[in-house]
């Protein structure tokens, strides 16, 4: 999908070049982003090659394990500040360029994934990691950012009604579904470990269910699938009651996030990218898709592979008082973030 096609996205693309963060840091450097093609990398790429024609000069190395450069980037081939990388991260990594900062954001991360191909889930959150952050080491980089998630958290012990950074709830590791969670935690810890052992300089940014025009067309996660559903105009499925109250971020704002934590966040701490004003029960979230694509939500019983993959949590929302420390502040409420998803993806007139 070529997302600049879209007025409004790249409006946004010009929207995030402009918000107060140190991106003086990239000027002249070079940067490694792992799920480059996915949902939060694909608009920080966008974000980079844009400052990149108003002086920036920072190189990008999007990395992918497509053997050929996404639709997307294609635009950026002849483009002396791009580089497409063909590789799986949960193999060992070799060039010679030099490289500055690594933003590690590739993932399973929706519930086919993680029912289908727990093996590959597990192994990215952990070799991939461990491959990258000894890529980092030999490279010399300035700081490696490790993308995780509020799954990290487990369960909610019924004690908090929001998570911080220290809150560790409970998760039963005799689970397929438990894979996602488990490595995501083995790999913070990994980056502890390297960050103590080998001194590399790491960051943590531990995201909220993120949503935006960028979705990939295989995500199976309920808010993309009532999105799918919204474009095509038909009813939204929700498949379970829907009584889930959980953290949901625009892509815009995970962005934002993301970019805060590696500029402005401090070696070793993780930082939750969320906005508590956007927390929402899943089927308010199918209601409010609904009514802006003017259909109507139905239940529908979910297979096995869709029950496998689903969160048992119902409680699992995110503070992000840490962060709103070191400047952030979120821009998108959950309504307006739905509606120009939509309209994005309509403008574009693709299908996905």
């Amino acid at each position: 999908m070529i997302y600049l096609n879209s007025k409004e996205y790249c409006n946004e693309i010009k929207m995030l070049s402009e918000e107060k963060i140190p991106y003086i840091k990239l000027k002249n450097k070079s940067i490694l982003i792992t799920g480059a093609s996915g949902l939060i990398g694909s608009f920080i790429v966008d974000t980079i090659m844009y400052m990149n024609e108003h002086d920036l000069n920072c190189n990008v190395y999007a990395l992918g394990k497509r053997e050929k450069c996404p639709d997307q980037f294609k635009k950026y081939l002849d483009n002396k500040n791009f580089r497409y990388i063909s590789h799986d991260v949960n193999n060992e990594l070799f060039f010679d360029d030099n490289i500055d900062y690594i933003l590690h954001l590739a993932s399973n991360t929706h519930p086919v994934q993680y029912a289908s191909s727990p093996i590959s889930t597990i192994l990215t959150n952990v070799i991939g990691t461990k491959n990258l952050l000894e890529f980092g080491v030999k490279k010399n980089i300035k700081r490696f950012l490790f993308a995780s998630s509020v799954e990290v958290y487990g369960g909610n012990r019924g004690d908090t009604e929001l998570f911080d950074e220290n809150y560790c709830g409970y998760i039963n590791s005799n689970t397929l579904r438990a894979g996602y969670p488990e490595s995501k935690r083995c790999g913070e810890a990994l980056c502890q470990a390297y960050a103590e052992e080998k001194q590399i300089d790491v960051v943590i940014a531990r995201l909220s269910r993120i949503y935006g025009p960028t979705l990939l067309k295989d995500d199976s996660k309920a808010m993309s699938q009532f999105i799918f559903k919204a474009l095509k105009k038909e009813d939204i499925i929700l498949k379970s009651e829907g009584n889930q109250h959980y953290s949901y971020l625009y892509v815009y704002d995970a962005a934002f996030g993301i970019f805060v934590t590696l500029l402005l966040g401090e070696n070793k701490e993780a930082y939750n990218i969320s906005y508590p004003e956007t927390d929402i029960k899943l089927r308010d979230v199918a209601e409010t898709v609904a009514k802006y694509a003017c259909t109507k939500v139905v239940f529908e019983i979910p297979n096995d592979i869709e029950r496998k993959g689903f969160s048992g949590a119902i409680n699992s929302r995110m503070s992000n008082d840490k962060i709103k420390k070191i400047g952030y502040e979120p821009r998108f409420d959950i309504e307006t973030g739905i509606k120009r998803t939509i309209d994005i993806l309509r403008e574009i007139n693709k299908e996905v």
